[in-house]
């Protein structure tokens, strides 16, 4: 994998004009030491030059193709809808761009293993936006349940969920890779796989569908090696909840706004029983800055980001049993595995 000359900033493309990456990514980008947006590119020129002038950007340009054919930039950031992701990913590694691409980073497994091949043949970095691993809470989290603080770690409750109204919003389309699994539940799958640091065998679910034939809301289990078990929520059609607990032999976790807690200090609170053990606080910090900043590093190193296509693989092999359960009335299925 290459590596930037010494002292060189990360320059950066936008793919799209998403709120996302003007609400979030783009400061991030400004605000990491060594990184800088170069251009933002939209398939509307005129919308792409406004974007431009309204966020402080230099370049714009009419379409992705123009943005990838730009030898000023260096990486891009794609969050364009779930059902484009593969095409632009394996498009700009071809360009020898390296990618930050939202989540989720495909549609299915085989779309991840087919992106990080292109991305491994051009010798650039491919990573997915899961910008909540980054938190120091998280990682915290992860070395206190593998510490043992609450015992032996059993279960999981992760919850995501918020109200979308409008029906034309790009998250209630089966064909741009809606629903909530893929929107928000995503984040708690991701969350047990990366909290018990192994891959569910099986995965059962139903769900609630909206007019548009995607799921509205999820209820859903993935049942984990050794009898541990995660149970998820995701909703588009509910208020605004979001936080995840987990729950062992001698204890449990509260983690509150698990996902996007913003940038205030945040908190793990510790249980035993109904008594309150400890509160672990955390300063206030910007995920999204840490997540560019990690990516960044690699870039100007030419190394592995620390979560893979790989990783994105295994989240999607089980969303992908979740959805196939939800569609056989709840009836448990097994999750595909790496090697199968």
């Amino acid at each position: 994998m290459s590596a930037l000359a010494d002292g060189r900033p990360v320059r950066w493309g936008v793919m799209g004009t998403a709120n996302i990456a003007a609400a979030a990514v783009m400061p991030a980008i400004r605000a990491t030491d060594g990184c800088e947006i170069a251009a933002v590119a939209s398939r509307d020129g005129e919308r792409a030059r406004r974007f431009a002038e309204d966020h402080g950007v230099a370049g714009a340009h009419g379409s992705y193709d123009a943005l990838l054919a730009d030898d000023e930039i260096d990486a891009v950031y794609v969050p364009l809808p779930n059902a484009l992701h593969r095409e632009w990913a394996i498009r700009a590694a071809e360009a020898g761009k390296h990618v930050l691409c939202e989540k989720p980073l495909a549609l299915n497994a085989a779309e991840c293993i087919e992106m990080q091949a292109a991305a491994d043949r051009a010798g650039v970095v491919l990573m997915e936006a899961f910008m909540y691993r980054f938190h120091p809470r998280i990682e915290a989290l992860i070395r206190h349940v593998a510490g043992g603080a609450i015992g032996e770690a059993a279960t999981i409750d992760a919850t995501f969920t918020f109200r979308v109204k409008n029906p034309k919003n790009i998250r209630l389309s089966p064909d741009l890779g809606g629903g909530s699994l893929m929107d928000v539940g995503c984040y708690c799958v991701n969350f047990a796989r990366t909290v018990f640091g192994a891959e569910p065998t099986h995965a059962s679910a139903v769900t609630v569908e909206t007019p548009t034939g995607v799921d509205g809301r999820l209820h859903g289990y993935l049942e984990f090696p050794g009898g541990r078990v995660a149970h998820l929520t995701s909703s588009l059609l509910d208020e605004r909840r979001e936080y995840c607990v987990v729950g062992g032999t001698e204890g449990h976790l509260t983690v509150a706004d698990t996902f996007l807690p913003g940038t205030a200090p945040t908190e793990i609170v510790h249980f035993a029983g109904r008594s309150e053990v400890d509160r672990l606080r955390f300063g206030g910090v910007d995920e999204y800055q840490l997540m560019v900043s990690h990516f960044a590093d690699c870039v100007r190193a030419g190394t592995a980001p620390r979560y893979t296509a790989g990783d994105a693989a295994a989240t999607l092999r089980a969303i992908a049993a979740l959805r196939e359960s939800a569609a056989g009335a709840g009836t448990p299925v097994a999750v595909q595995q790496e090697n199968t």
